[in-house]
């Protein structure tokens, strides 16, 4: 029977981690594999029966190793969490060593090469310890400081981290913004931070404000935003290099900036979390800086739909109708459902500049989250192609996606009697007709998808690599999914 250490034990050891550096086993616990490089039967015997054990917890273990340097080791599991696979399982592995490493005051963590090692693993240890490395105390009086920790890799472990740090970059530029409270994140805001990446990464910008879109027939923005003081605005931003393919790709993002649900007002229950219905509109925004970074062969228009959704005097009111850039009229018959009106928008700006695909983004239904929890994104396309992409591309990086359908059966409890169509159902599931409704506005001929991010972009406590706040949930699998539209037919 394995010995465990008395409480006097590990006081005595707590916190003892030596001048040298820490030593990183990474192991399966539930398989009894070895994922990093070592005789896992024998060590694995060792980690049970040891009681040199500075530090225990679910997932770690550090043992202090008595030869000539008595450098500790560290010990992770990576298989604690089910349903991840081997990459992400990695990601925790390195998530959890840098919240370690951090925590305990730790100066250096060496990382040996890993079995069957591949390019793949490695970028996902580092991602993990990149997500680790995110914070978001703008606000608090009392910052934790930082502690400056050193990573040794095996030789055969060294990878190109710069295409890494510019999408660490581009997702803590996500979560900065959707962590802000709303009377810190306004439209014009939004607009200005898009107008510096702009001109930062060489992109061309559009800003549309009231007159703007009323002049252009972009009613749906205008609609939602007329409640609030803060002017509502569709902000475009356009990469077009000088290699392109055959591909146009269009991000359309969602950003209410903060949702009360307006006349329909929200219960007052977790409605400071709403200041995160801009999600889709920052991860949009991220993701054109990413690709233009990158430098991507092919064409990409990145479209932030942008409003506050709030009861003021001149707010849209429950039964009020207005008409779409395509021509067709639009019954408000709950203020609440605010999201597909202002997208609605970003798809038809999509289609005036010639998109051959379009991904839309939005924190869009409570009824997703009903469906699918907090792990998993729903995906809805009017493509197969398209739809594979995007899941292949969410598994590469570590973002679940489900297909959803887009059954026509559906679609007729968004007929109305005296518009063309009204903004919600009467009965019916509330994500599959929100995406009908969205399918309407699509040009016949484009390629289109809609990611439901509402269960999965606010982590209130805690998921995976994310403490607490903002998730940027989809921007890895955007940036992934443009990567492999940009490898093919460049020309």
């Amino acid at each position: 029977m394995k010995k465990k250490p008395s409480k006097e034990k590990q006081s005595e050891h707590s916190g003892w981690w030596g001048d040298g550096p820490v030593f990183v086993f990474l192991y399966n616990k539930h398989k009894k594999e070895a994922v990093t490089n070592g005789n896992a039967k024998e060590i694995l015997q060792f980690v049970e029966n040891s009681e040199q054990v500075l530090h225990e917890s679910e997932a770690l273990r550090t043992i202090r190793i008595d030869n000539e340097y008595s450098h500790p080791v560290l010990f992770v599991d990576t298989g604690k969490e089910p349903g991840l696979d081997t990459l992400d399982h990695l990601r925790m592995a390195g998530y959890r060593l840098a919240k370690w490493a951090e925590n305990n005051g730790v100066k250096t963590l060496l990382i040996p090469s890993l079995k069957n090692d591949s390019p793949k693993k490695r970028r996902a240890i580092l991602q993990g310890l990149c997500h680790a490395s995110y914070r978001f105390d703008k606000y608090k009086s009392k910052k934790k400081k930082a502690t400056d920790v050193e990573y040794l890799f095996a030789d055969d472990m060294e990878i190109d981290g710069k295409p890494l740090q510019t999408l660490f970059a581009g997702i803590d530029l996500a979560k900065d913004l959707i962590n802000e409270p709303g009377a810190s994140i306004t439209p014009a805001t939004m607009a200005n931070i898009a107008g510096s990446i702009a001109k930062k990464c060489g992109l061309g910008i559009k800003i549309r404000k009231c007159k703007e879109l009323e002049k252009d027939g972009y009613n749906g923005i205008l609609t939602v935003g007329r409640g609030s003081n803060n002017e509502p605005a569709m902000v475009t931003l356009s990469y077009k290099p000088k290699d392109l393919n055959m591909v146009h790709l269009a991000l359309v993002g969602k950003g209410i900036t903060f949702d009360t649900g307006g006349i329909c007002l929200k219960p007052g229950d977790k409605m400071h979390e709403m200041k995160c219905d801009m999600s889709g509109a920052a991860i949009v925004l991220a993701a054109i800086q990413v690709i233009a970074q990158l430098k991507l062969p092919l064409r990409v228009d990145a479209i932030m739909c942008l409003a506050e959704n709030r009861p003021g005097e001149n707010a849209v009111l429950p039964g009020d109708i207005f008409k779409a850039k395509n021509g067709k009229t639009v019954m408000v018959e709950n203020t609440d459902a605010e999201g597909r009106l202002v997208l609605i928008d970003g798809l038809a700006e999509a289609a005036e500049l010639g998109a051959t695909h379009i991904i839309d983004i939005a924190t869009l239904t409570g009824a997703i989250k009903r469906a699918l929890g907090s792990s998993i994104g729903g995906l809805f396309s009017n493509n197969d192609g398209l739809a594979m992409t995007i899941k292949e591309s969410g598994a590469e990086a570590g973002e679940k996606w489900w297909r959803m359908p887009l059954d026509e059966e559906y679609a007729d409890g968004l007929k109305d009697k005296v518009a063309d169509i009204r903004n919600m159902s009467d009965d019916g599931p509330g994500a599959i007709v929100a995406a009908l409704f969205l399918k309407e506005f699509v040009k016949e001929g484009v390629q289109w998808a809609h990611l439901d991010i509402a269960g999965v972009d606010f982590a209130a406590n805690g998921y995976k690599y994310t403490e607490h706040g903002a998730t940027a949930f989809g921007l890895k699998t955007i940036v992934e999914t443009a990567k492999r539209y940009a490898t093919d037919y460049v020309h």
